[in-house]
């Protein structure tokens, strides 16, 4: 009775011993995209960026204001078109053919 005691007990501690684990990082993001983008009008202006299929809004920035945008969705070297839309409904702004990088500067008007 105390071999088989004593295997259990073997058996058991190297069940409940150190194991060996495999720690890794999470994949790598893309490289975030994004807009320096300034509103040098006196009203508020919806910013949007078009990739081919549809606008993709980004933000609404105040009149008279300098705001970086990160642009989600969209990878480095893309081409798209920016747009800027004033609220009120007035002639927006758009800068078509725009390759994507980092940082992209866009000063309306």
């Amino acid at each position: 009775m105390r071999a088989i005691a004593a295997a259990v007990l073997v058996f058991a501690g190297a069940a409940c011993g150190p194991r060996q684990v495999e720690v890794r990082t999470a994949p790598s993001q893309t490289s975030e995209v994004a807009i320096h983008f300034t509103n040098n009008l006196s009203k508020p202006v919806n910013v949007f960026v078009n990739s081919g299929e549809s606008d993709l809004f980004i933000r609404q920035v105040a009149a008279k204001t300098v705001e970086h945008l990160p642009v989600p969705g969209i990878t480095a070297g893309t081409r798209v078109t920016l747009k800027a839309r004033p609220l009120d409904g007035s002639t927006g702004y758009e800068r078509p053919g725009v390759s994507m990088s980092q940082m992209v500067t866009w000063v309306v008007p």
